[in-house]
């Protein structure tokens, strides 16, 4: 297995571990009187879940799992796949952090903050596309 699939893939188990936690404080918000901030972190955790533990998972298996692109390339860029890995853990939190901020004290920063994370996440999917697209073909 490739260490940037080893990396992906313990990494999405952090997020699956990041996704409880936050799952566990939001139930407890609901029943008693936690900081005002954990009442917004629903979308938090969908990112988390979503993209910290589903995708990251899937991005780690598919760069190992997919048909070998060439001989001398089997699986693309590798260089590449890190450059995904660090845009969409950077976008990830940079979303983590930002999103309650944008609710509980709206200001142009956070706003810029989130315009960065949502650029940073769609451009490692770009990149990720770009890399794996010669791998889906026939036998």
């Amino acid at each position: 297995m490739p260490s940037i699939t080893r990396t992906y893939i313990k990494t999405s188990l952090l997020y699956l571990i990041a996704t409880l936690i936050v799952a566990i404080l939001l139930s407890l918000c609901a029943m008693s009187s936690l900081p005002a901030v954990v009442g917004y972190m629903t979308p938090v955790y969908y990112h988390l879940l979503m993209v910290g533990w589903i995708t990251q998972l899937i991005f780690g298996v598919i760069f190992w799992m997919f048909p070998k692109q060439s001989k001398e390339r089997p699986r693309g860029s590798e260089t590449l796949a890190w450059a995904v890995y660090a845009l969409l853990n950077l976008g990830l939190i940079l979303r983590v952090i930002a999103e309650p901020m944008v609710t509980t004290r709206p200001s142009s920063f956070w706003g810029i903050v989130l315009l960065v994370s949502a650029l940073s996440l769609w451009l490692a999917g770009v990149l990720f596309v770009a890399n794996t697209w010669r791998r889906v073909k026939e036998r």
